[in-house]
């Protein structure tokens, strides 16, 4: 097993950075509804007093390449400086959902594209920092595959074509850490997906609720090789496995959601340590979190089977609060109570002042206290220095979730 970068710090804080088009048509650009795309420097700070000095942010694919072949970094370079310049890391997601409109997803087109643009994105990342680069290439195959392919919810907005779409993903993740790996040949990668439990209290569907179960595993399997080989894949592409979990991601194949008093729920240290023995390779907690007064409980739960996986001997290396901010739901734009950070004034009113003003969740903001100490050790537990603003120039068979959707 390679080890895993040193992350600045076990507790992090995940910028909601989807970027896709609705069925509607409407693009969705999370990063600018919350505002973060201008104010990151104010929130890496406010993070860093917290703790938290890694995060998880977003290169908006559509933004850089609007035009074919031509990369415009005016939205990325300022989240980057602002990152560098108080000492937070950052593991930027490359495609979250969304690409440029002028490309088909379906055709090579969109691998040699993708490849292109993580190569350039990756050799602009080392020209501004000595840093170790940290990417999640795509986000959320499995999910995404079921959720675009198959059901259509999002864009590419059809139905049966999950499992096409996921070979898709996968080319594009293979030939972007190919690309990635010729510029930077040190940077590390976070492939990322739900971790499911999918049982059944009837007999006769007890297979089908494990098959199921088992798809959470395809496109890991994709990415070593050791499932559809010909599409590329072999050991040396899965890196760090990335693995989200929310209160939703235990259920019976029949309907319904599994809570952790139901004898049918599997302990999520388990869980880990399963997924861990399989890949042999280091595991974060890629996006877990809940809503509003849920978040402080949902973080202690969460946080205590990661200290016991670690206690076991399972190499997980990281938690991130997922998302960090609140944020507008992907569908109806209701205020999604999720973060350590509220909205900025600016969002709330319309106007926009020259300092942003986000209210913290305190209960969050004790839990994470507290956690801190049981996780880092005391030396570890500093914020970075404080910078101010003026420092910076800021210009088939799927993993089928149903529930997850219902959080956006």
């Amino acid at each position: 097993m390679r080890p895993a970068p040193e992350f600045k710090s076990f507790f992090w804080g995940g910028f909601e950075c989807a970027s896709h088009r609705r069925n509607d048509g409407v693009r969705l650009d999370l990063l600018r509804s919350t505002a973060h795309d201008v104010h990151a420097l104010a929130d890496y700070v406010s993070l860093a007093e917290h703790g938290i000095v890694t995060v998880r942010d977003g290169v908006r694919w559509h933004l850089v390449e609007s035009r074919p072949g031509r990369y415009d970094w005016t939205s990325v370079l300022p989240m980057l400086r602002a990152a560098n310049a108080c000492g937070v890391q950052v593991v930027w997601d490359l495609c979250h959902y969304g690409w440029p409109d002028h490309i088909d997803i379906w055709r090579p087109q969109f691998v040699e594209a993708f490849a292109r643009f993580a190569a350039a994105t990756a050799e602009l990342v080392a020209s501004e920092t000595d840093e170790t680069p940290v990417f999640t290439l795509i986000n959320e195959i499995s999910f995404w595959s079921w959720f675009g392919g198959e059901v259509g919810d999002i864009r590419p907005s059809t139905s049966g074509r999950g499992l096409e779409l996921k070979h898709q993903l996968i080319r594009a993740t293979i030939a972007a850490t190919d690309a990635v790996r010729a510029v930077v040949p040190g940077a590390r990668f976070i492939t990322t997906d739900p971790l499911i439990n999918v049982v059944s209290r009837l007999p006769e569907r007890k297979d089908d609720a494990e098959r199921h179960r088992l798809s959470q595993y395809q496109a890991f399997d994709m990415m070593t090789g050791e499932l559809w080989p010909g599409l590329g894949g072999g050991q040396a592409y899965l890196d760090i496995v990335g693995l989200n979990y929310y209160s939703f991601n235990q259920w019976l194949i029949e309907g319904g959601e599994l809570g952790p008093g139901d004898p049918a729920y599997r302990s999520l240290s388990d869980m880990f340590e399963e997924v861990y023995r399989r890949y042999n390779r280091p595991l974060v907690i890629a996006e877990t979190g809940a809503e509003g007064d849920m978040r402080r409980p949902w973080l202690s739960f969460v946080a205590d089977q990661a200290y016991r996986a670690r206690a076991a001997g399972v190499p997980v290396e990281g938690l991130c609060l997922y998302p960090i901010v609140d944020y507008p739901g992907w569908s109806n734009d209701r205020h999604c109570e999720t973060g350590l950070l509220g909205y900025p004034t600016e969002v709330r009113s319309g106007v926009v002042p020259p300092e942003p003003s986000r209210p913290i969740f305190h209960p969050l903001a004790e839990e994470l206290a507290l956690q801190r100490h049981r996780f880092e050790e005391p030396s570890e537990c500093r914020p970075c220095a404080r910078t101010t603003k003026d420092s910076l120039d800021t210009t088939s068979e799927l993993v089928l979730m149903p529930q997850r959707a219902g959080r956006k």
